[in-house]
């Protein structure tokens, strides 16, 4: 048995949750779009592998990976039996792509309009996209997807685009500052004649575990 590593690496463009994919330069699956990912080498963990293949084949660097799960159905691969160790990451979308290797392409795709995908990727994209709506309401991890300076109504949008549910203003602003998660920058947005409004940042930009009051978004 051989073992890959995948990588399910998603962000927000264009005020859309989507995902990035690579379009496979060799058999199987010659030009059918896969999430990128690939064997490990020798002396290689699989986290390892799944960043390697990352930088490789769309040129996307230093995300916090986190374990997704293993993907071992014996029929997931023509050429043999090979497990896959998934990992989920978020990413601002500024990040330039580029791809060699074996990807002709990477390219952002909307989470709910894919092409058709090679393997069983449907399949974890499927589950990480369960998983992330877990992180995002037991962890920080939003950090890693927002600028560094964003209003509370642009937090929000996130936190909807990921639930796919419409959160209470009111509500979803006394369960974050009861989290104590953000402070004020002292600086403001402005847009159109829109009033100006608050900018904030994350207290930590380090990964780590919330509260269970994030659970009132449910």
């Amino acid at each position: 048995m051989q073992v890959a590593s995948d990588a399910v690496v998603f962000t927000v463009l264009n005020n859309e949750l989507q995902v990035l994919l690579i379009k496979r330069r060799y058999p199987p699956f010659k030009g059918t779009y896969a999430l990128p990912g690939g064997f490990l080498q020798q002396h290689e963990s699989p986290e390892e592998a799944a960043i390697r293949e990352l930088r490789e084949e769309t040129g996307v660097q230093k995300l916090h990976l986190h374990q997704l799960g293993a993907y071992g159905d014996p029929k997931r691969d023509p050429r043999g039996r090979v497990l896959s160790v998934s990992y989920i990451a978020l990413a601002d979308h500024h990040r330039k792509l580029h791809s060699t290797t074996d990807a002709l392409r990477a390219d952002w795709f909307l989470v709910h309009n894919l092409p058709k995908l090679a393997f069983d990727h449907a399949k974890i994209i499927e589950d990480a996209l369960v998983h992330l709506r877990l992180e995002i309401q037991t962890t920080n991890i939003a950090y890693q997807i927002l600028t560094r300076k964003f209003t509370l109504s642009q937090l929000q949008k996130l936190y909807e685009l990921i639930l796919e549910k419409k959160l209470d203003k009111r509500n979803f602003r006394k369960k974050i500052k009861e989290l104590d998660l953000l402070e004020e920058t002292k600086e403001l947005f402005r847009e159109g004649a829109h009033r100006p409004a608050m900018l904030y940042r994350f207290r930590d930009r380090e990964y780590k575990p919330l509260s269970e009051k994030i659970q009132a978004f449910l």
